[in-house]
């Protein structure tokens, strides 16, 4: 078959599942050329997006071999705004650097940590849904989807919480490069970086002389190799929690109600039995795949099922449909919330693995427990409106309405 998996045009009608299920059975190892690139290797099997993201050294993200997305990060994408560069963020490192990142981020978003913020997700997802009327059709995106996970986020940062909206359309605009909705001209993304940019200075300046405990403070204050890391990678890491904070949890949430109102039986398992959202969460995030795709680059001449990759070829991992391998998820294409084993790539895997997948999958149990107590069931009413990208597996509107228990 020949599909042009890069074509962010094609996401815009939605995932194409029945082409990655036919790459599986047909071609796991894909070469897909490029109108203005070099071409790169598409991977759709479970197996060898695991063992690639096992091996940073044979498959590296690094910004100076291209980065962790499909363009090369070192020729194209956010580099300045206006006098400031914008840094490498931790995602596009490869270990030793990566793994210092990570050691300094971790405690953040260590168990001890996320056992005290739950108490105050609940309250303020409680909030938020007590704010949902019933028997009407309400846009669960901007309602619920988009603001809890962004004010979550507010607090780990250490902002005040109605600074979501603000969040929320930075880092659309950084995420939304083939999404005319996002970026609507070259000027508006300059007016957007610039304001951005002016926010983080005067975030990392406020850290940096009274510094606490929240994640600004860790990026603004950590020290990489025994040097402190410079604004400008205060600027790329910054970024990178902003997109991975919202949109991972955003649209798992978003997909998984339009799962539960397409699969009824499957909420009434959860409205019976809460407790099932301990592990359901795992397969809200398998089935929605928020993250479409990971790139890494061969750093040497090597073979994936015997087809040879030469040293600089890109390598593209298709997480969406490693979460769809018949070889490791029996009924793949099926919601199932009491499925038992379920080793998801829908956070990535291996040492890139999201450092905050623990609180996306608590902040979604949170969410389905309290609306368990209140929604009988769910309907969506129409198609939403898709991003344009082959990078985020995201809508931009969800019209719903929660009919009571």
């Amino acid at each position: 078959m020949t599909i042009d998996l890069k074509d962010a045009r094609i996401y815009e009608r939605g995932v194409p599942w029945a082409a990655f299920a036919e790459l599986r059975r047909e071609c796991p190892v894909y070469w897909n050329p490029e109108s203005d690139g070099a071409g790169f290797w598409a991977l759709t099997r479970h197996a060898d997006i695991v063992e690639v993201s096992r091996n940073p050294a044979l498959y590296s993200s690094a910004h100076e071999n291209g980065g962790h997305r499909i363009f090369n990060e070192n020729e194209v994408g956010l580099t300045s705004a206006g006098e400031h560069a914008i840094g490498i963020p931790f995602i596009s490192r490869d270990p030793p650097i990566h793994t210092q990142y990570r050691k300094h981020i971790m405690p953040a978003v260590s168990p001890a940590r996320l056992q005290g913020i739950e108490s105050r997700i609940r309250e303020r997802a409680r909030k938020l849904i007590e704010a949902i009327p019933l028997n009407e059709c309400f846009d669960h995106v901007p309602a619920l989807s988009a603001p809890l996970p962004l004010m979550t986020l507010c607090e780990l940062l250490d902002l005040p919480p109605e600074m979501w909206s603000e969040l929320y359309d930075w880092t659309n605009a950084f995420v939304g490069e083939d999404d005319p909705d996002f970026r609507q001209s070259p000027e508006a993304m300059a007016r957007t970086l610039e304001s951005f940019i002016g926010f983080a200075a005067r975030l990392f300046e406020e850290r940096r002389s009274a510094p606490s405990d929240d994640i600004a403070t860790l990026l603004a204050n950590m020290q990489i190799d025994g040097q402190p890391a410079p604004f400008s990678e205060f600027l790329g890491n910054l970024i990178l929690a902003l997109v991975g904070a919202n949109e991972t949890t955003r649209n798992s949430m978003s997909h998984t109600i339009r799962a539960f109102a397409d699969n009824p039986g499957q909420w009434d398992l959860i409205r019976h039995d809460p407790g099932l959202l301990k592990k359901a969460t795992a397969e809200m995030v398998r089935y929605a795949s928020p993250v479409l795709h990971m790139r890494r680059t061969a750093t040497a001449d090597t073979e994936i099922r015997g087809q040879k990759i030469a040293r600089g070829d890109k390598v593209v991992m298709w997480y969406a449909s490693g979460n769809r391998d018949e070889e490791v998820f029996e009924n793949p294409d099926s919601f199932d919330v009491l499925r038992s084993r379920n080793p998801h790539v829908g956070f990535g895997s291996g040492q890139h693995v999201c450092v905050g997948s623990r609180l996306a999958e608590m902040q979604l149990r949170v969410v389905f427990e309290l609306l368990a107590e209140r929604v009988g069931r769910f309907e969506v009413i129409g198609e939403p409106r898709r991003f344009r990208s082959n990078f985020l597996n995201g809508v931009k509107n969800l019209d719903t309405v929660y009919h009571p228990a």
